[in-house]
């Protein structure tokens, strides 16, 4: 007798699975709304910090760019895996939701490489305004993504069982990947693009 592997059936997603996917669709929600206001309010400081006559322009590392691929490729596949889950192709949708983890983990690696980057050209977290919220910043928003990832490892373990009750937690984990991206895109936008100069035009301090 040769041992066969079933893929995973992926249900439709009735009945209290369906009012498990509604509550953690409003609770992530929620959150994603609170980590907006916390990021809203370091960009603001960020922002009066610039202003000051001690400011100057920090240099990005060029890692940073790499990073960014990642995480959009990570998004992307997240968001294939979830339209896999929701097609029930559960081969694809397994190795599309790997693939966006592991694009997340190479993610927080190239942040590091930046950050050595930086601690080699002499930026430290402290004494430059710049540094010290380049430092600041991307750690909180990394944070938020290892965090997802811990999500992410949990929906790869429930993967395995019989069903993934349609793929709800699949489609839950793209929505953060995605916003995780745009919170990164603007905290990149934030630190490349406002300079000291641009800082004193937006508080009326020219």
């Amino acid at each position: 007798m040769t041992a066969t592997w079933v893929a995973p059936r992926i249900d439709r997603g009735t009945g209290p699975g369906e009012a498990r996917a509604n509550a953690a669709s409003i609770g992530l929600w929620v959150f994603m709304g609170v980590v907006t206001a916390l990021f809203s309010l370091f960009a603001m400081a960020y922002l009066m910090r610039m202003n000051s006559s001690d400011a100057v322009t920090l240099a990005l590392p060029r890692q940073l760019w790499i990073s960014t691929a990642l995480l959009v490729a990570g998004s992307l596949a997240l968001q294939r895996a979830s339209a896999a889950a929701r097609r029930a192709d559960a081969m694809r949708t397994r190795g599309l939701l790997l693939a966006g983890g592991l694009c997340a983990i190479a993610f927080l690696c190239a942040q590091l490489w930046a950050w050595n980057a930086l601690l080699n050209a002499q930026v430290m977290p402290a004494g430059n305004p710049a540094g010290s919220f380049f430092y600041l910043l991307t750690a909180m928003h990394g944070l938020h993504v290892a965090g997802g990832l811990i999500a992410w490892g949990w929906v790869m373990r429930t993967f395995r069982r019989e069903t993934i009750d349609g793929g709800w937690r699949i489609a839950l984990c793209a929505r953060y990947w995605h916003f995780m991206l745009a919170v990164w895109l603007a905290l990149f936008a934030l630190l490349a693009w406002v300079t000291p100069e641009v800082a004193r035009f937006i508080c009326g301090t020219v």
